[in-house]
């Protein structure tokens, strides 16, 4: 990583930090981590974790990079950023890697609580990289996202219906109450909340198979392509609107 990369990265989780995003993050993990300190039984604990964890790293990952988008906006900064030396690559990918960072510490959080204190089964070997990779991804996501929002409230809007779409199918699906069964396990892995599901069971123990490889590669195919074909070309004119040039 070169100097200037780490120091914009450095920049970004200061900046995070300013708008009082990282408090906001740790205070939702506390509040995720108060709500299931208080279950007992272990089986709907086991359940319940994993699926607070895929929300926390996916949905919150979107929220966070939309509103540093839009807290730039409001300051002119992004378009301040292209007369600059940095590449847009640099740009972009400091905000993914300080929000990566920065999501990855709330979610371990929790999951180091419940850990040590209820003993609940964790790999880590798997649990990091697939934090890592579901975050990063829905970073990307949140780039889209604020692309297509003319403010934060309009953003939160265009979430909130990505998550009644594609992610509580999903969720219905992990408490087997709707959409039941391998079919809808393998169909809805075209959802990144699916996705990332199937891989964040990996960090609780489970097993690797087929779905957790199509996971795997639907979501770091689609996030390179997607970064790579949408979100750098579209960037430079995203900057120049939000400049008012």
């Amino acid at each position: 990583m070169s100097p200037r990369m780490a120091f914009l990265i450095k920049g970004e989780l200061l900046r995070l930090n300013k708008y009082r995003v990282t408090t906001v993050s740790l205070l939702v993990a506390f509040v995720w981590g108060l709500v299931l300190y208080f279950i007992d039984d272990m089986d709907i604990l086991e359940q319940m974790l994993p699926m607070i964890i895929m929300i926390d790293a996916t949905m919150m990952s979107v929220i966070f990079i939309g509103s540093i988008m839009f807290f730039e906006k409001s300051e002119q900064t992004i378009s301040t950023l292209l007369v600059t030396p940095t590449s847009t690559d640099e740009q972009i990918l400091s905000k993914v890697i300080a929000n990566t960072i920065h999501m990855l510490l709330s979610s371990m959080l929790i999951i180091l609580v419940f850990y040590f204190v209820k003993g609940v089964t964790v790999n880590f070997f798997w649990m990091i990289p697939i934090l890592i990779i579901s975050i990063a991804f829905h970073s990307l996501l949140g780039y889209v996202f604020s692309y297509h929002s003319k403010d934060f409230t309009s953003m939160l809007l265009g979430v909130m219906m990505f998550i009644i779409f594609l992610s509580i199918p999903s969720i219905l699906h992990q408490f087997n109450i709707l959409f039941k069964g391998d079919f809808w396990r393998y169909a809805l892995l075209i959802t990144p909340a699916q996705a990332s599901a199937e891989l964040i069971a990996l960090g609780f123990g489970g097993a690797f198979t087929l779905a957790s490889a199509i996971s795997l590669v639907w979501l770091i195919v689609a996030g390179t392509l997607g970064y790579l074909f949408y979100i750098k070309p579209a960037y430079k004119a995203y900057a120049v609107r939000q400049g008012g040039i």
